[in-house]
């Protein structure tokens, strides 16, 4: 008895420490939330259930005090909630925003979206005329330093070459055509949502000018007969990475409608409510730029076929069409209201 009662008192004296901080970190966010733990504790916190979790354990072997076996008992389990509920609520706040909060915010908005896709429309219709009509129009819409080597002076061969990848150039030409079209669709999705503020004037110009870009391209290959190499290429990343540029365009135009027409609200607070439907439209695209590059950096170096390519465009196309107009519909009262 007495070796028991002093591996008991050794135990307690050894671990005591680690239970007593356990329970102050869990007090803590059953009081104020999980919130109101720092870095520091956060980062404890796994560390500090574990080591309380073994000591039950040891503490059941040894048949210690019946009431330090129930009081490590009830810590485990309300920290065993802090720290796997929390993380159970992630994954669904994660699920909540992919299968109804994103899709039905797009069905909110897309009267915006629609506007910038008519800029985005006109200026692709203005670019390729004129370089359907004057090549030399292309070096105005695209700078020497985006072009990747594509323009009116490249060779026919070499503009064919940079949709297919050929053994002779193995991936240098189109990895730079490519990357500019990222980066590109990129960049003005993120500008045009940041400068809504300016009352939406930067973001029709963004979204014209991406058109300019994408419609002096297209002016530069169908003048050379590749037209349909062209978009078999593109469409496939392309149809998601312009819609979730579109996307972005559709925020910035939101954020500049709540400054014009904020209603009863104060400006500040018209933007302010403004911004949190605008950042679930940015995070979305994020999203969709994501998988556009997963499609273009393994099914466009894998797949030549043109019908393989547009069958890929088509599947695209119908996926985010349904996903936008149907994922999440009745899940909340009002959630489509336009």
């Amino acid at each position: 008895m007495a070796a028991t009662v002093l591996k008991s008192y050794e135990i307690r004296r050894e671990r005591e420490a680690t239970w007593r901080a356990l329970e102050d970190l869990v007090v803590k966010a059953e009081k104020r939330g999980l919130s109101a733990l720092g870095p520091g504790e956060l980062s404890q916190l796994p560390s500090l259930y574990r080591a309380t979790l073994s000591s039950l354990s040891v503490a059941r072997t040894v048949s210690l005090d019946k009431n330090v076996v129930a009081y490590l008992e009830s810590l485990t389990a309300r920290a065993y909630v802090i720290v796997y509920g929390t993380r159970a609520r992630l994954a669904g706040s994660v699920l909540t925003f992919v299968t109804t909060t994103f899709p039905a915010t797009v069905r909110r908005h897309i009267r915006l979206i629609a506007v910038a896709l008519g800029f985005m429309v006109l200026g692709t219709v203005v670019a390729y005329a004129l370089v359907r009509h004057d090549p030399t129009w292309f070096y105005t819409f695209v700078g020497d330093g985006y072009s990747g080597g594509r323009d009116p002076s490249t060779s026919t061969a070499d503009l064919r070459a940079a949709l297919y990848d050929t053994p002779a150039d193995p991936g240098q030409t189109l990895t730079m055509f490519s990357s500019f079209l990222f980066s590109h669709n990129a960049q003005i999705g993120i500008l045009a949502f940041a400068l809504g503020f300016l009352f939406g004037v930067p973001v029709a110009y963004l979204m014209f000018q991406n058109g300019l870009v994408l419609g002096a391209f297209a002016g530069l290959y169908h003048n050379r007969g590749l037209g349909l190499e062209l978009w078999a290429w593109l469409l496939p990343h392309g149809i998601t990475e312009l819609s979730a540029v579109l996307l972005c365009g559709g925020a910035g135009l939101l954020l500049a409608r709540s400054l014009m027409f904020p209603g009863r609200r104060t400006r500040l607070a018209s933007l302010a409510a403004a911004g949190k439907e605008a950042a679930v439209l940015v995070i979305g695209a994020v999203i969709m730029l994501f998988f556009a590059a997963l499609i273009e950096g393994f099914f466009r170096q894998l797949v030549y076929s043109i019908p393989a390519r547009f069958a890929m465009a088509t599947a695209t196309a119908l996926f985010w069409g349904l996903y936008i107009g149907f994922c999440g519909r009745g899940a909340a009262t009002g959630v489509d209201s336009a």
